[in-house]
């Protein structure tokens, strides 16, 4: 009962069943972002299940440069982009931007703990302001097009960070682990890898949160203290998210009555689990980069349990649940259907036409 095994066990098991039905949802309403967050969801199930292989039958170096990879570059980065898809038609890609250039900065900043960075860990500043503007320019011309920007970023990087993790030189035996938690650790990747994974994590952990956040601030009843105005481009996206964020908190107390009255939209419970369930990951895992991996593996199996849970208490995302891959419903809900006032709202707040 090694909890170094069971819960990575747990964690990959349960992405596994999750990337099941989102595929399945997929296959049915052929949405990108379902397509993209199945996707993250199997890296996830990957990601831990080379924990389990090595919690429970010994690490390889092989197993330790797919666990790096994948888990330092590809399962927060991949769920982010399922959200950014999943906003694709808001303004939600200036955020992204914001956190594609806040990653690069940190990559930046933490050069200083890897003396090996080199001048490819300068280069990591480059490409993320390259990717900002790149996505910020489109979200601006033409803001449909914003998530496939995106997108194109994450491949070409993803390709470019796979070839250097699988041709990077590891330090003997092949693999690092914490010798007080028996937990992997990335000591045994050079330091010029290391810092490029700066940006994949902020903006993909910062794209699902701060997502999942905003998708239950536009279905929650709201008191608006700070209302749209018009205002220079830069300016206007900075006051809108103030506005946003303020409006968020003091509307709390409106969504708590209709939570208790029975009345909330499901969305809005569904989407904070899923904020939670994304930071708290995000949180472990950034402390095992620092020495802290005591939390690590708990971490990531509360992470994607409160996913999941935010997914099925959404009704509209699971009005039924089939059998995955054929027509047998197993269970049906009533979705809650929108009042016309609600959906122009709703709609304004997503910035659609």
């Amino acid at each position: 009962m090694d909890a170094n095994v069971i819960l990575p066990f747990s964690s990959s098991f349960l992405s596994f069943v999750f990337a099941i039905l989102v595929a399945d949802q997929w296959l049915r309403r052929r949405q990108p972002y379902q397509l993209v967050w199945t996707i993250g969801l199997l890296w996830y199930g990957i990601s831990a299940g080379t924990e389990f292989l090595g919690g429970a039958f010994g690490w390889s170096e092989p197993l330790y440069r797919t666990w790096y990879l994948i888990g330092a570059f590809f399962v927060a980065s991949y769920l982010g982009m399922g959200t950014v898809y999943l906003l694709a038609k808001s303004r939600f890609g200036y955020f992204v931007a914001f956190t594609l250039l806040l990653g690069g900065l940190f990559g930046l900043a933490i050069r200083g703990r890897y003396p090996d960075s080199g001048a490819l860990g300068t280069a990591v500043i480059g490409f993320a302001l390259v990717a900002a503007v790149v996505v910020a320019m489109t979200t601006w011309r033409k803001r449909e097009w914003s998530a496939h920007a995106a997108m194109a970023v994450l491949a070409i990087g993803s390709v470019a960070v796979a070839i250097m993790v699988l041709g990077a030189e590891v330090a003997p035996p092949g693999w690092a682990l914490d010798p007080a938690t028996g937990v992997p650790v990335g000591s045994a990747i050079p330091g010029e890898v290391r810092v490029l994974a700066a940006p994949f994590n902020i903006a993909g952990a910062l794209a699902l949160v701060a997502g999942a956040i905003f998708s239950a601030y536009v279905y929650m009843p709201k008191r608006k203290v700070l209302r749209g105005r018009r205002l220079p481009p830069v300016v206007a996206q900075a006051y809108g998210l103030v506005a946003v964020v303020v409006n968020f908190v003091v509307s709390l107390p409106r969504a708590w009555s209709a939570f208790r009255a029975g009345t909330l939209n499901s969305r809005v419970p569904a989407t904070l689990l899923i904020a939670l369930g994304g930071f708290i990951p995000g949180w472990t895992s950034g402390l095992n980069r620092f020495g802290i991996t005591w939390a690590f593996y708990l971490g990531e199996f509360l992470g994607v349990l409160l996913i999941f849970l935010g997914f099925l208490v959404s009704i509209e995302v699971f009005s039924d649940f089939r059998l995955p891959f054929t027509r047998i419903v197993l269970a049906r809900r009533e979705r809650q259907a929108a009042t016309p006032a609600e959906q122009m709202e709703m709609e304004a707040e997503q910035g659609r036409p």
